[in-house]
C-alpha cells in the first residue's frame, strides 16, 4: 500500500491527486468568491486536465503509427498553453498572452531543463544525449527569437515605444500587424519543415527505440483508440473550462496578492498550464535518459515559439478586439535571447551536469525576480 501511494505522489500519477480543484474552481466561481481563491483553484485544476490531455496523446500516438504519433504529440503537446491563451486573446489580454508565452518557453529551457539536469546529474559524472537533435530544435528557437526581435525594432526605429509590463492590450500601427501577420506565417512555414526534419528525413534521431522494459509495459495498460480518443475531448473541454475560470479572475487576483498581471502570466500560469510534463522531463532524466528529457523541455520551448505563437497572431485577425502585434516588452525580450542563448550553447555540448543544472535554475530565479519588480 505504501509503495502504491510513493509511486502515485512522485510518478506521473500526482497531476489527478488536483482534480478535485475542478469543482472547487466552478464553485467559487459561481459563489462569486474572492478572485485570488478562484484563480487558485483554477489554476491548479488545469493541472490534472492537462496532464490528463498529454496522457491521451500518448496513448493514441503509439496505436498510430510513428508518423501519425509523432504528429499527434507535436500537435497536441501544448494544447493546454494554447487554449488558455486563446481564452485570453478573446479577452483582450494580449500581454498576459504573450507573457504567457515567453513565460513557456523560459519554463521550458531554464527551469524543466534545470531541473531535469540538476536531478539527473545526482550520483553521476555526466549525462549524455543526442547533440544532433538537441541542437537543430536550439537552432529553431534562433529563428523564433530573431522573428521575435525585428517587430520591436522596427517600433523602436519609427519613434514608438514597447508595451509596458502592467499594459493589457496595446495598439500599434497597421504596418507593425501586418510584419507579424508576414512573420507568423514564414515561422509556421518553419515549424513544418521541422516536422518534416524530425517525422521523416531525420526520424531516427528524434525517435530511438524505446527501451522500456517489460514490468513498466504491463504497468502502464494501454488505453484504446476510444477511450483515448473520448478522454482527449473530455481533457480538452475540461481545460478550456478551467481556463475560462482562470483567464477571468487573472485581473482581480493580480491586484489582490500585489502583482502585476504580466508575472501572473509569465510565471504561474506558464508553469501550471503544462505541470505534468515538466515533471516527466525530470522523471525521466533521473532514470538517465536525457535524450527524452532534452526532447522535452527544448522540443516544446520551440513547437510554443514555431506553431502556438503563431497560430494566435494569426487567430487574432478573426477573435478579440484587434490584431495581436508580435511586439514583446522590453523584459520579455531580453529575457527570451538570453535564454536561448544559454539553451544553445547547453545542447551544443551534448552533455550535462549537475552544476549546469543549477545554473540555469538560478538563471530562472533570477528573471522571476525580476518580473515580481516589473
Amino acid at each position: 500500500m505504501l509503495g502504491r501511494i510513493r509511486s502515485f505522489l512522485l510518478g506521473a500519477g500526482w497531476p489527478y491527486g488536483l482534480t478535485p480543484f475542478i469543482p472547487a474552481a466552478i464553485a467559487a466561481d459561481l459563489a462569486h468568491a474572492p478572485d485570488t481563491v478562484i484563480f487558485a483553484c483554477s489554476a491548479l485544476g488545469v493541472v490534472p486536465t492537462a496532464a490528463l490531455m498529454g496522457r491521451a496523446t500518448e496513448e493514441l500516438a503509439e496505436r498510430s503509427g510513428p508518423g501519425i504519433g509523432g504528429l499527434l504529440n507535436v500537435t497536441f503537446g501544448n494544447a493546454p498553453e494554447l487554449i488558455i491563451a486563446l481564452v485570453a486573446l478573446n479577452a483582450g489580454l494580449y500581454e498576459v498572452v504573450k507573457a504567457s508565452l515567453i513565460g513557456s518557453i523560459l519554463g521550458n529551457i531554464l527551469l524543466v531543463l534545470g531541473a531535469a539536469m540538476a536531478v539527473g546529474g545526482i550520483g553521476r559524472r555526466a549525462q549524455r544525449f543526442n547533440r544532433t537533435a538537441a541542437s537543430s530544435q536550439s537552432s529553431m528557437l534562433l529563428v523564433a527569437a530573431m522573428a521575435f526581435t525585428l517587430p520591436a525594432i522596427y517600433v523602436l526605429s519609427k519613434g514608438g515605444s514597447l508595451p509596458s509590463p502592467g499594459a493589457e492590450a496595446v495598439r500599434f500601427d497597421p504596418a507593425v500587424e501586418r510584419l507579424s501577420f508576414a512573420l507568423a506565417v514564414l515561422l509556421a512555414l518553419t515549424y513544418l519543415a521541422g516536422l518534416a526534419f524530425s517525422l521523416v528525413t531525420h526520424r531516427e534521431l528524434f525517435n530511438p527505440p524505446s527501451d522500456e522494459n517489460e514490468e513498466e509495459a504491463v504497468a502502464r495498460k494501454p488505453w484504446s483508440v476510444r477511450r483515448s480518443v473520448g478522454l482527449l475531448a473530455l481533457a480538452g473541454v475540461a481545460v478550456a473550462g478551467m481556463s475560462e475560470i482562470l483567464v477571468h479572475s487573472i485581473s482581480g487576483a493580480a491586484r489582490s496578492a500585489g502583482l502585476t498581471e504580466f508575472f501572473i502570466g509569465a510565471i504561474v500560469v506558464a508553469i501550471v498550464g503544462n505541470a505534468a510534463e515538466h515533471w516527466v522531463a525530470v522523471l525521466v532524466a533521473r532514470k538517465d535518459k536525457m535524450d527524452l528529457s532534452v526532447g522535452i523541455a527544448i522540443g516544446s520551448s520551440a513547437q510554443i515559439a514555431l506553431f502556438v505563437v503563431p497560430v494566435l497572431v494569426l487567430a487574432s485577425f478573426v477573435i478579440g478586439p484587434h490584431p495581436m502585434p508580435l511586439v514583446l516588452n522590453g523584459f520579455e525580450l531580453g529575457a527570451l535571447l538570453l535564454a536561448i542563448l544559454i539553451a544553445n550553447g547547453v545542447t551544443n555540448e551534448g552533455e550535462s551536469t549537475w552544476f549546469e543544472g543549477v545554473l540555469l535554475l538560478a538563471t530562472y530565479a533570477v528573471l522571476a525576480l525580476a518580473f515580481a519588480f516589473a
